[in-house]
């Protein structure tokens, strides 16, 4: 990409999100060009966004990213994985890598988002989220849409956007699991983690509209036990909120992923044949079933969505 190019696209984000919470800025605007979704029009291919997220920490949400993000890299299919932990992220860490630029580069107009992706094993695409950065970690709506918006600019969308969401409810969380095609629900055997999941889906189906959740149980003994976890969740979702929650599958535990995680490999990647990388290729297989996602009638923004960034709020 040419320097020029880089610098129009930089300011040409930065306009935006000036123009999205009323702010200005010193430098001339961006010169007027057609909105990439549109240059490319049907021959754009479809990127389904899918947000892998999990309200209470801790229940390795994180993990099932990278893992799933790289189980489809290696079918050969073009994977991109955005840390959305503003100010805390770490999916670097997870796989060893060493980002000189983050998406504080991205909204300060100093770098594109092409500029930030960094190659991990097998192809994957990591877009690196910052950490230690106490200014990312209190990021305004608007910054929220800039980033998500964003995306709208890439030359070639991938096959699979992955988001990896912070903990908790706060509206980085939301913003970014709404702006998804599909909510990936991270939850673990504990109460904390099974209150949180359903507080988690209570906000996004009253607040966004998000009517379907995929569940994944993770770090349980079998089959039968992630089973258990989902109808436990299941029942109270059926019973007070207007949504359907799928079974995905689940993550057995398992030592070779503790010790992929220590050596800061993807488990699928070091140990293909262990029980949780059989289970990771499982949920990518499923993650091929799903229906195509119907975009018509959303009112929120959207990954790839060219929908117009909303003025005030959510």
């Amino acid at each position: 990409m040419s320097g020029s190019l880089a610098m129009n696209q930089a300011w040409g984000l930065k306009g935006m999100f000036n123009a999205t919470t009323g702010g200005r800025d010193g430098a001339p605007p961006a010169p007027h060009r057609p909105h990439q979704a549109a240059q490319l029009g049907a021959a754009r291919r479809r990127c389904r966004a899918i947000a892998v997220a999990g309200g209470k920490g801790g229940v390795g949400k994180t993990t099932v990213a990278v893992n799933l993000g790289m189980t489809l890299a290696m079918t050969g299919r073009d994977v991109m994985l955005l840390d959305a932990d503003m100010g805390l992220a770490n999916v670097d860490v997870l796989l060893g890598l060493a980002p000189s630029r983050h998406l504080g580069h991205l909204l300060d107009g100093t770098a594109t988002l092409e500029e930030l992706v960094l190659e991990a094993p097998h192809g994957l695409k990591v877009i690196p989220g910052g950490s230690g950065a106490r200014r990312l970690a209190q990021l305004g709506n608007g910054e929220h849409a800039a980033v998500i918006r964003a995306f709208d600019e890439l030359p070639r969308p991938p096959d699979y956007l992955l988001v990896d969401t912070a903990a908790g409810l706060s509206d980085n969380v939301a913003m970014f699991a709404a702006a998804a095609d599909d909510v990936v629900l991270v939850v673990c055997d504990e109460p904390a983690s099974l209150t949180d999941a359903y507080a988690l889906i209570k906000v996004l189906s009253r607040d966004f509209g998000v009517r379907r959740f995929r569940f994944v149980a993770n770090l349980v003994r079998n089959a039968g036990e992630a089973r258990a976890l989902h109808q436990k969740l299941a029942k109270v979702s059926d019973r007070f909120l207007d949504v359907v929650l799928d079974f995905m599958g689940f993550v057995p535990q398992d030592e070779r992923l503790r010790q992929a995680i220590r050596r800061q490999s993807a488990v699928v990647d070091l140990w293909p044949a262990a029980r949780s990388s059989q289970a990771f290729k499982q949920l990518a297989g499923a993650v091929d079933t799903w229906e195509e996602p119907a975009r018509a009638g959303l009112d929120r923004i959207a990954f790839f969505g060219g929908q117009a960034v909303p003025a005030a709020g959510w």
